[in-house]
């Protein structure tokens, strides 16, 4: 979901990542093909692999005899029944292995749920909503020989209702999925590794939420502001370059040590950009100020390549991560007008006062506290993510999320999670202020904003490998942090919200 700021509250999650309604059709071929080709000329900078050649020809003899053994076994071996395959499809009727044998990976997956407000917001209902993502990628090693190279392409078909808009009011939107619905691009980028993959630069069309700010044990939530958090949905221009928008950019990620990862990117400032009816995700935009980002991600007690726990045995796995990022475009205060009047004054010539750049900084922590064993599927981890910016240029000025997830929560449930968190979003004081301002000029009943709180319980359930079934309720406290975005005059009472997601991997 996602906004920019502005001295009035929109309801948030009413448009491509909430109200974010929009995009056009390409301006033009050319410029569609002058950026592909840049994303594409990367391809140019790998390196080749060396490959070793064995020193024994008795012993490579007895290798390709073992290796051909094995590849019988496994030719023999019947294919997964329906309710075991990692896929609902399988391997689409042999078009999985095909696209295999060069290097492409075809995901499918469909999220759907159904959200009832019972109580309080704009208006009790239930909504329906979904998102399917089909996403191509391509490993250049395998498809024609150079080493560390991956492309991505991938598409959104976003439909249903938007609950969060239509019947809620809340800042705290209840779903990460809920958008405007269209069939949009979604991300389009070629990634290079290099220095034995200690260093990759990715460049092209990416959604930073894939990345940046991210908690794993956080995902697990359905609530919007644990997925992509509300200071950034508000704060950055149309939401910042995260679901289901986009942006044009280059990441580079550096593993400084086995344990220390530093991350850095520049990208477009405006994922809408100068055409907000962009749609289809194919306007891309170089010309609305720069965003800068950064992250440090120290990882402890991390497992194996294979699965395994880590070789010290010692401690339980851990990531924490510190960053900030920085925009360089102009941002409306949130209170005075460009002679110093508030807006809210009658004598106020309506122009807010501009301020240069915006920025904020984060942290995010997620640890593991408990495990029976080091190989047990259940386990009990905690995350936290707090994060805070300029109170004069933005609606949000401090947010915070923290929660705690339950694996393997019953004896062969190994795959089920059950989680239990709290998201709480504070209103910048200039918004404060204005809002104030409102009230004495107005002389009647006036909604102050100043914070909202949402709690949510989930249920996880996995029925198969492919499937997922998700039961999830949030009770909103102080919703709209204190004011109806409808009607400013009257009171929005709290929140409560129920229902259940679907995931299908195809």
């Amino acid at each position: 979901m996602k906004l920019s700021s502005s001295s009035g509250l929109t309801a948030r999650a009413g448009s491509l990542r909430e109200h974010a309604a929009r995009r056009s059709r390409l301006p033009s071929m050319r410029r569609a093909a002058l950026y592909t080709a840049f994303a594409c000329a990367s391809l140019t900078a790998g390196a080749a692999m060396a490959q070793a050649a064995s020193d024994a020809a008795p012993e490579a003899a007895e290798a390709e005899r073992n290796a051909n053994a094995n590849a019988n076994a496994t030719d023999t071996k019947a294919p997964a029944g329906f309710w075991e395959r990692e896929q609902m499809l399988g391997d689409m009727g042999g078009l999985r292995p095909w696209l295999g044998k060069y290097g492409v990976t075809l995901t499918v997956t469909e999220t759907s749920e159904i959200l009832g407000n019972l109580r309080g917001g704009l208006a009790r209902g239930a909504a329906y909503d979904g998102v399917t993502t089909a996403a191509l990628q391509l490993d250049t090693q395998e498809a024609f020989g150079l080493p560390g190279g991956q492309f991505n392409v991938s598409a959104l078909q976003i439909h249903g209702r938007n609950l969060s808009a239509d019947k809620l009011g809340t800042l705290n939107t209840a779903s990460g999925i809920e958008a405007e619905g269209t069939t949009r691009l979604w991300e389009l980028w070629y990634q290079q590794s290099f220095l034995d993959k200690r260093v990759d630069v990715k460049i092209g069309q990416q959604s930073i939420d894939q990345e940046f700010i991210a908690s794993t044990y956080s995902a697990l939530f359905l609530n919007t502001m644990f997925g992509w958090p509300a200071l950034p949905s508000y704060d950055m221009p149309s939401g910042g370059p995260a679901y289901p928008l986009s942006a044009l950019g280059v990441r580079v990620r550096g593993q400084i040590t086995p344990s220390l990862t530093a991350l850095a990117g520049v990208f477009d400032g405006d994922p809408l950009g100068n055409n907000p009816n962009n749609k289809s995700g194919t306007n891309f935009n170089l010309h609305n100020g720069t965003l800068f980002i950064g992250e440090l991600q120290y990882a402890i007690n991390q497992p194996a390549e294979d699965g395994k726990p880590a070789a010290s045995g010692g401690g339980l796995p851990g990531t924490y991560k510190i960053g900030l990022w920085y925009n360089n475009g102009r941002f409306a205060d949130q209170r005075y007008d460009n002679t110093g009047l508030s807006l809210a004054n009658p004598a106020s010539t309506g122009t807010a006062a501009n301020h240069r750049g915006d920025y904020s900084f984060y942290a995010v922590a997620d640890q593991m506290i408990w495990r029976p064993s080091p190989d047990a599927a259940r386990s009990l981890g905690v995350f936290a993510r707090v994060m805070g910016a300029p109170g004069d240029r933005n609606l949000v000025s401090f947010a915070a999320n923290l929660g705690v997830v339950l694996k393997a929560p019953f004896a062969g449930r190994d795959n089920d999670s059950a989680g239990l968190a709290l998201t709480y979003i504070k209103v910048g004081n200039h918004t404060h202020g204005l809002d104030q301002d409102s009230r004495a000029f107005s002389g009647g009943p006036y909604g102050v904003r100043t914070s909202e709180t949402a709690l949510e319980a989930t249920y996880q359930y996995q029925v198969a490998p492919w499937w997922t079934l998700q039961a999830d309720a949030q009770y909103t406290f102080n919703a709209g942090a204190g004011q109806n975005p409808n009607d400013p005059a009257q009171p929005l009472r709290n929140t409560f919200v129920v229902g259940v997601r679907t995931n299908i991997a195809f």
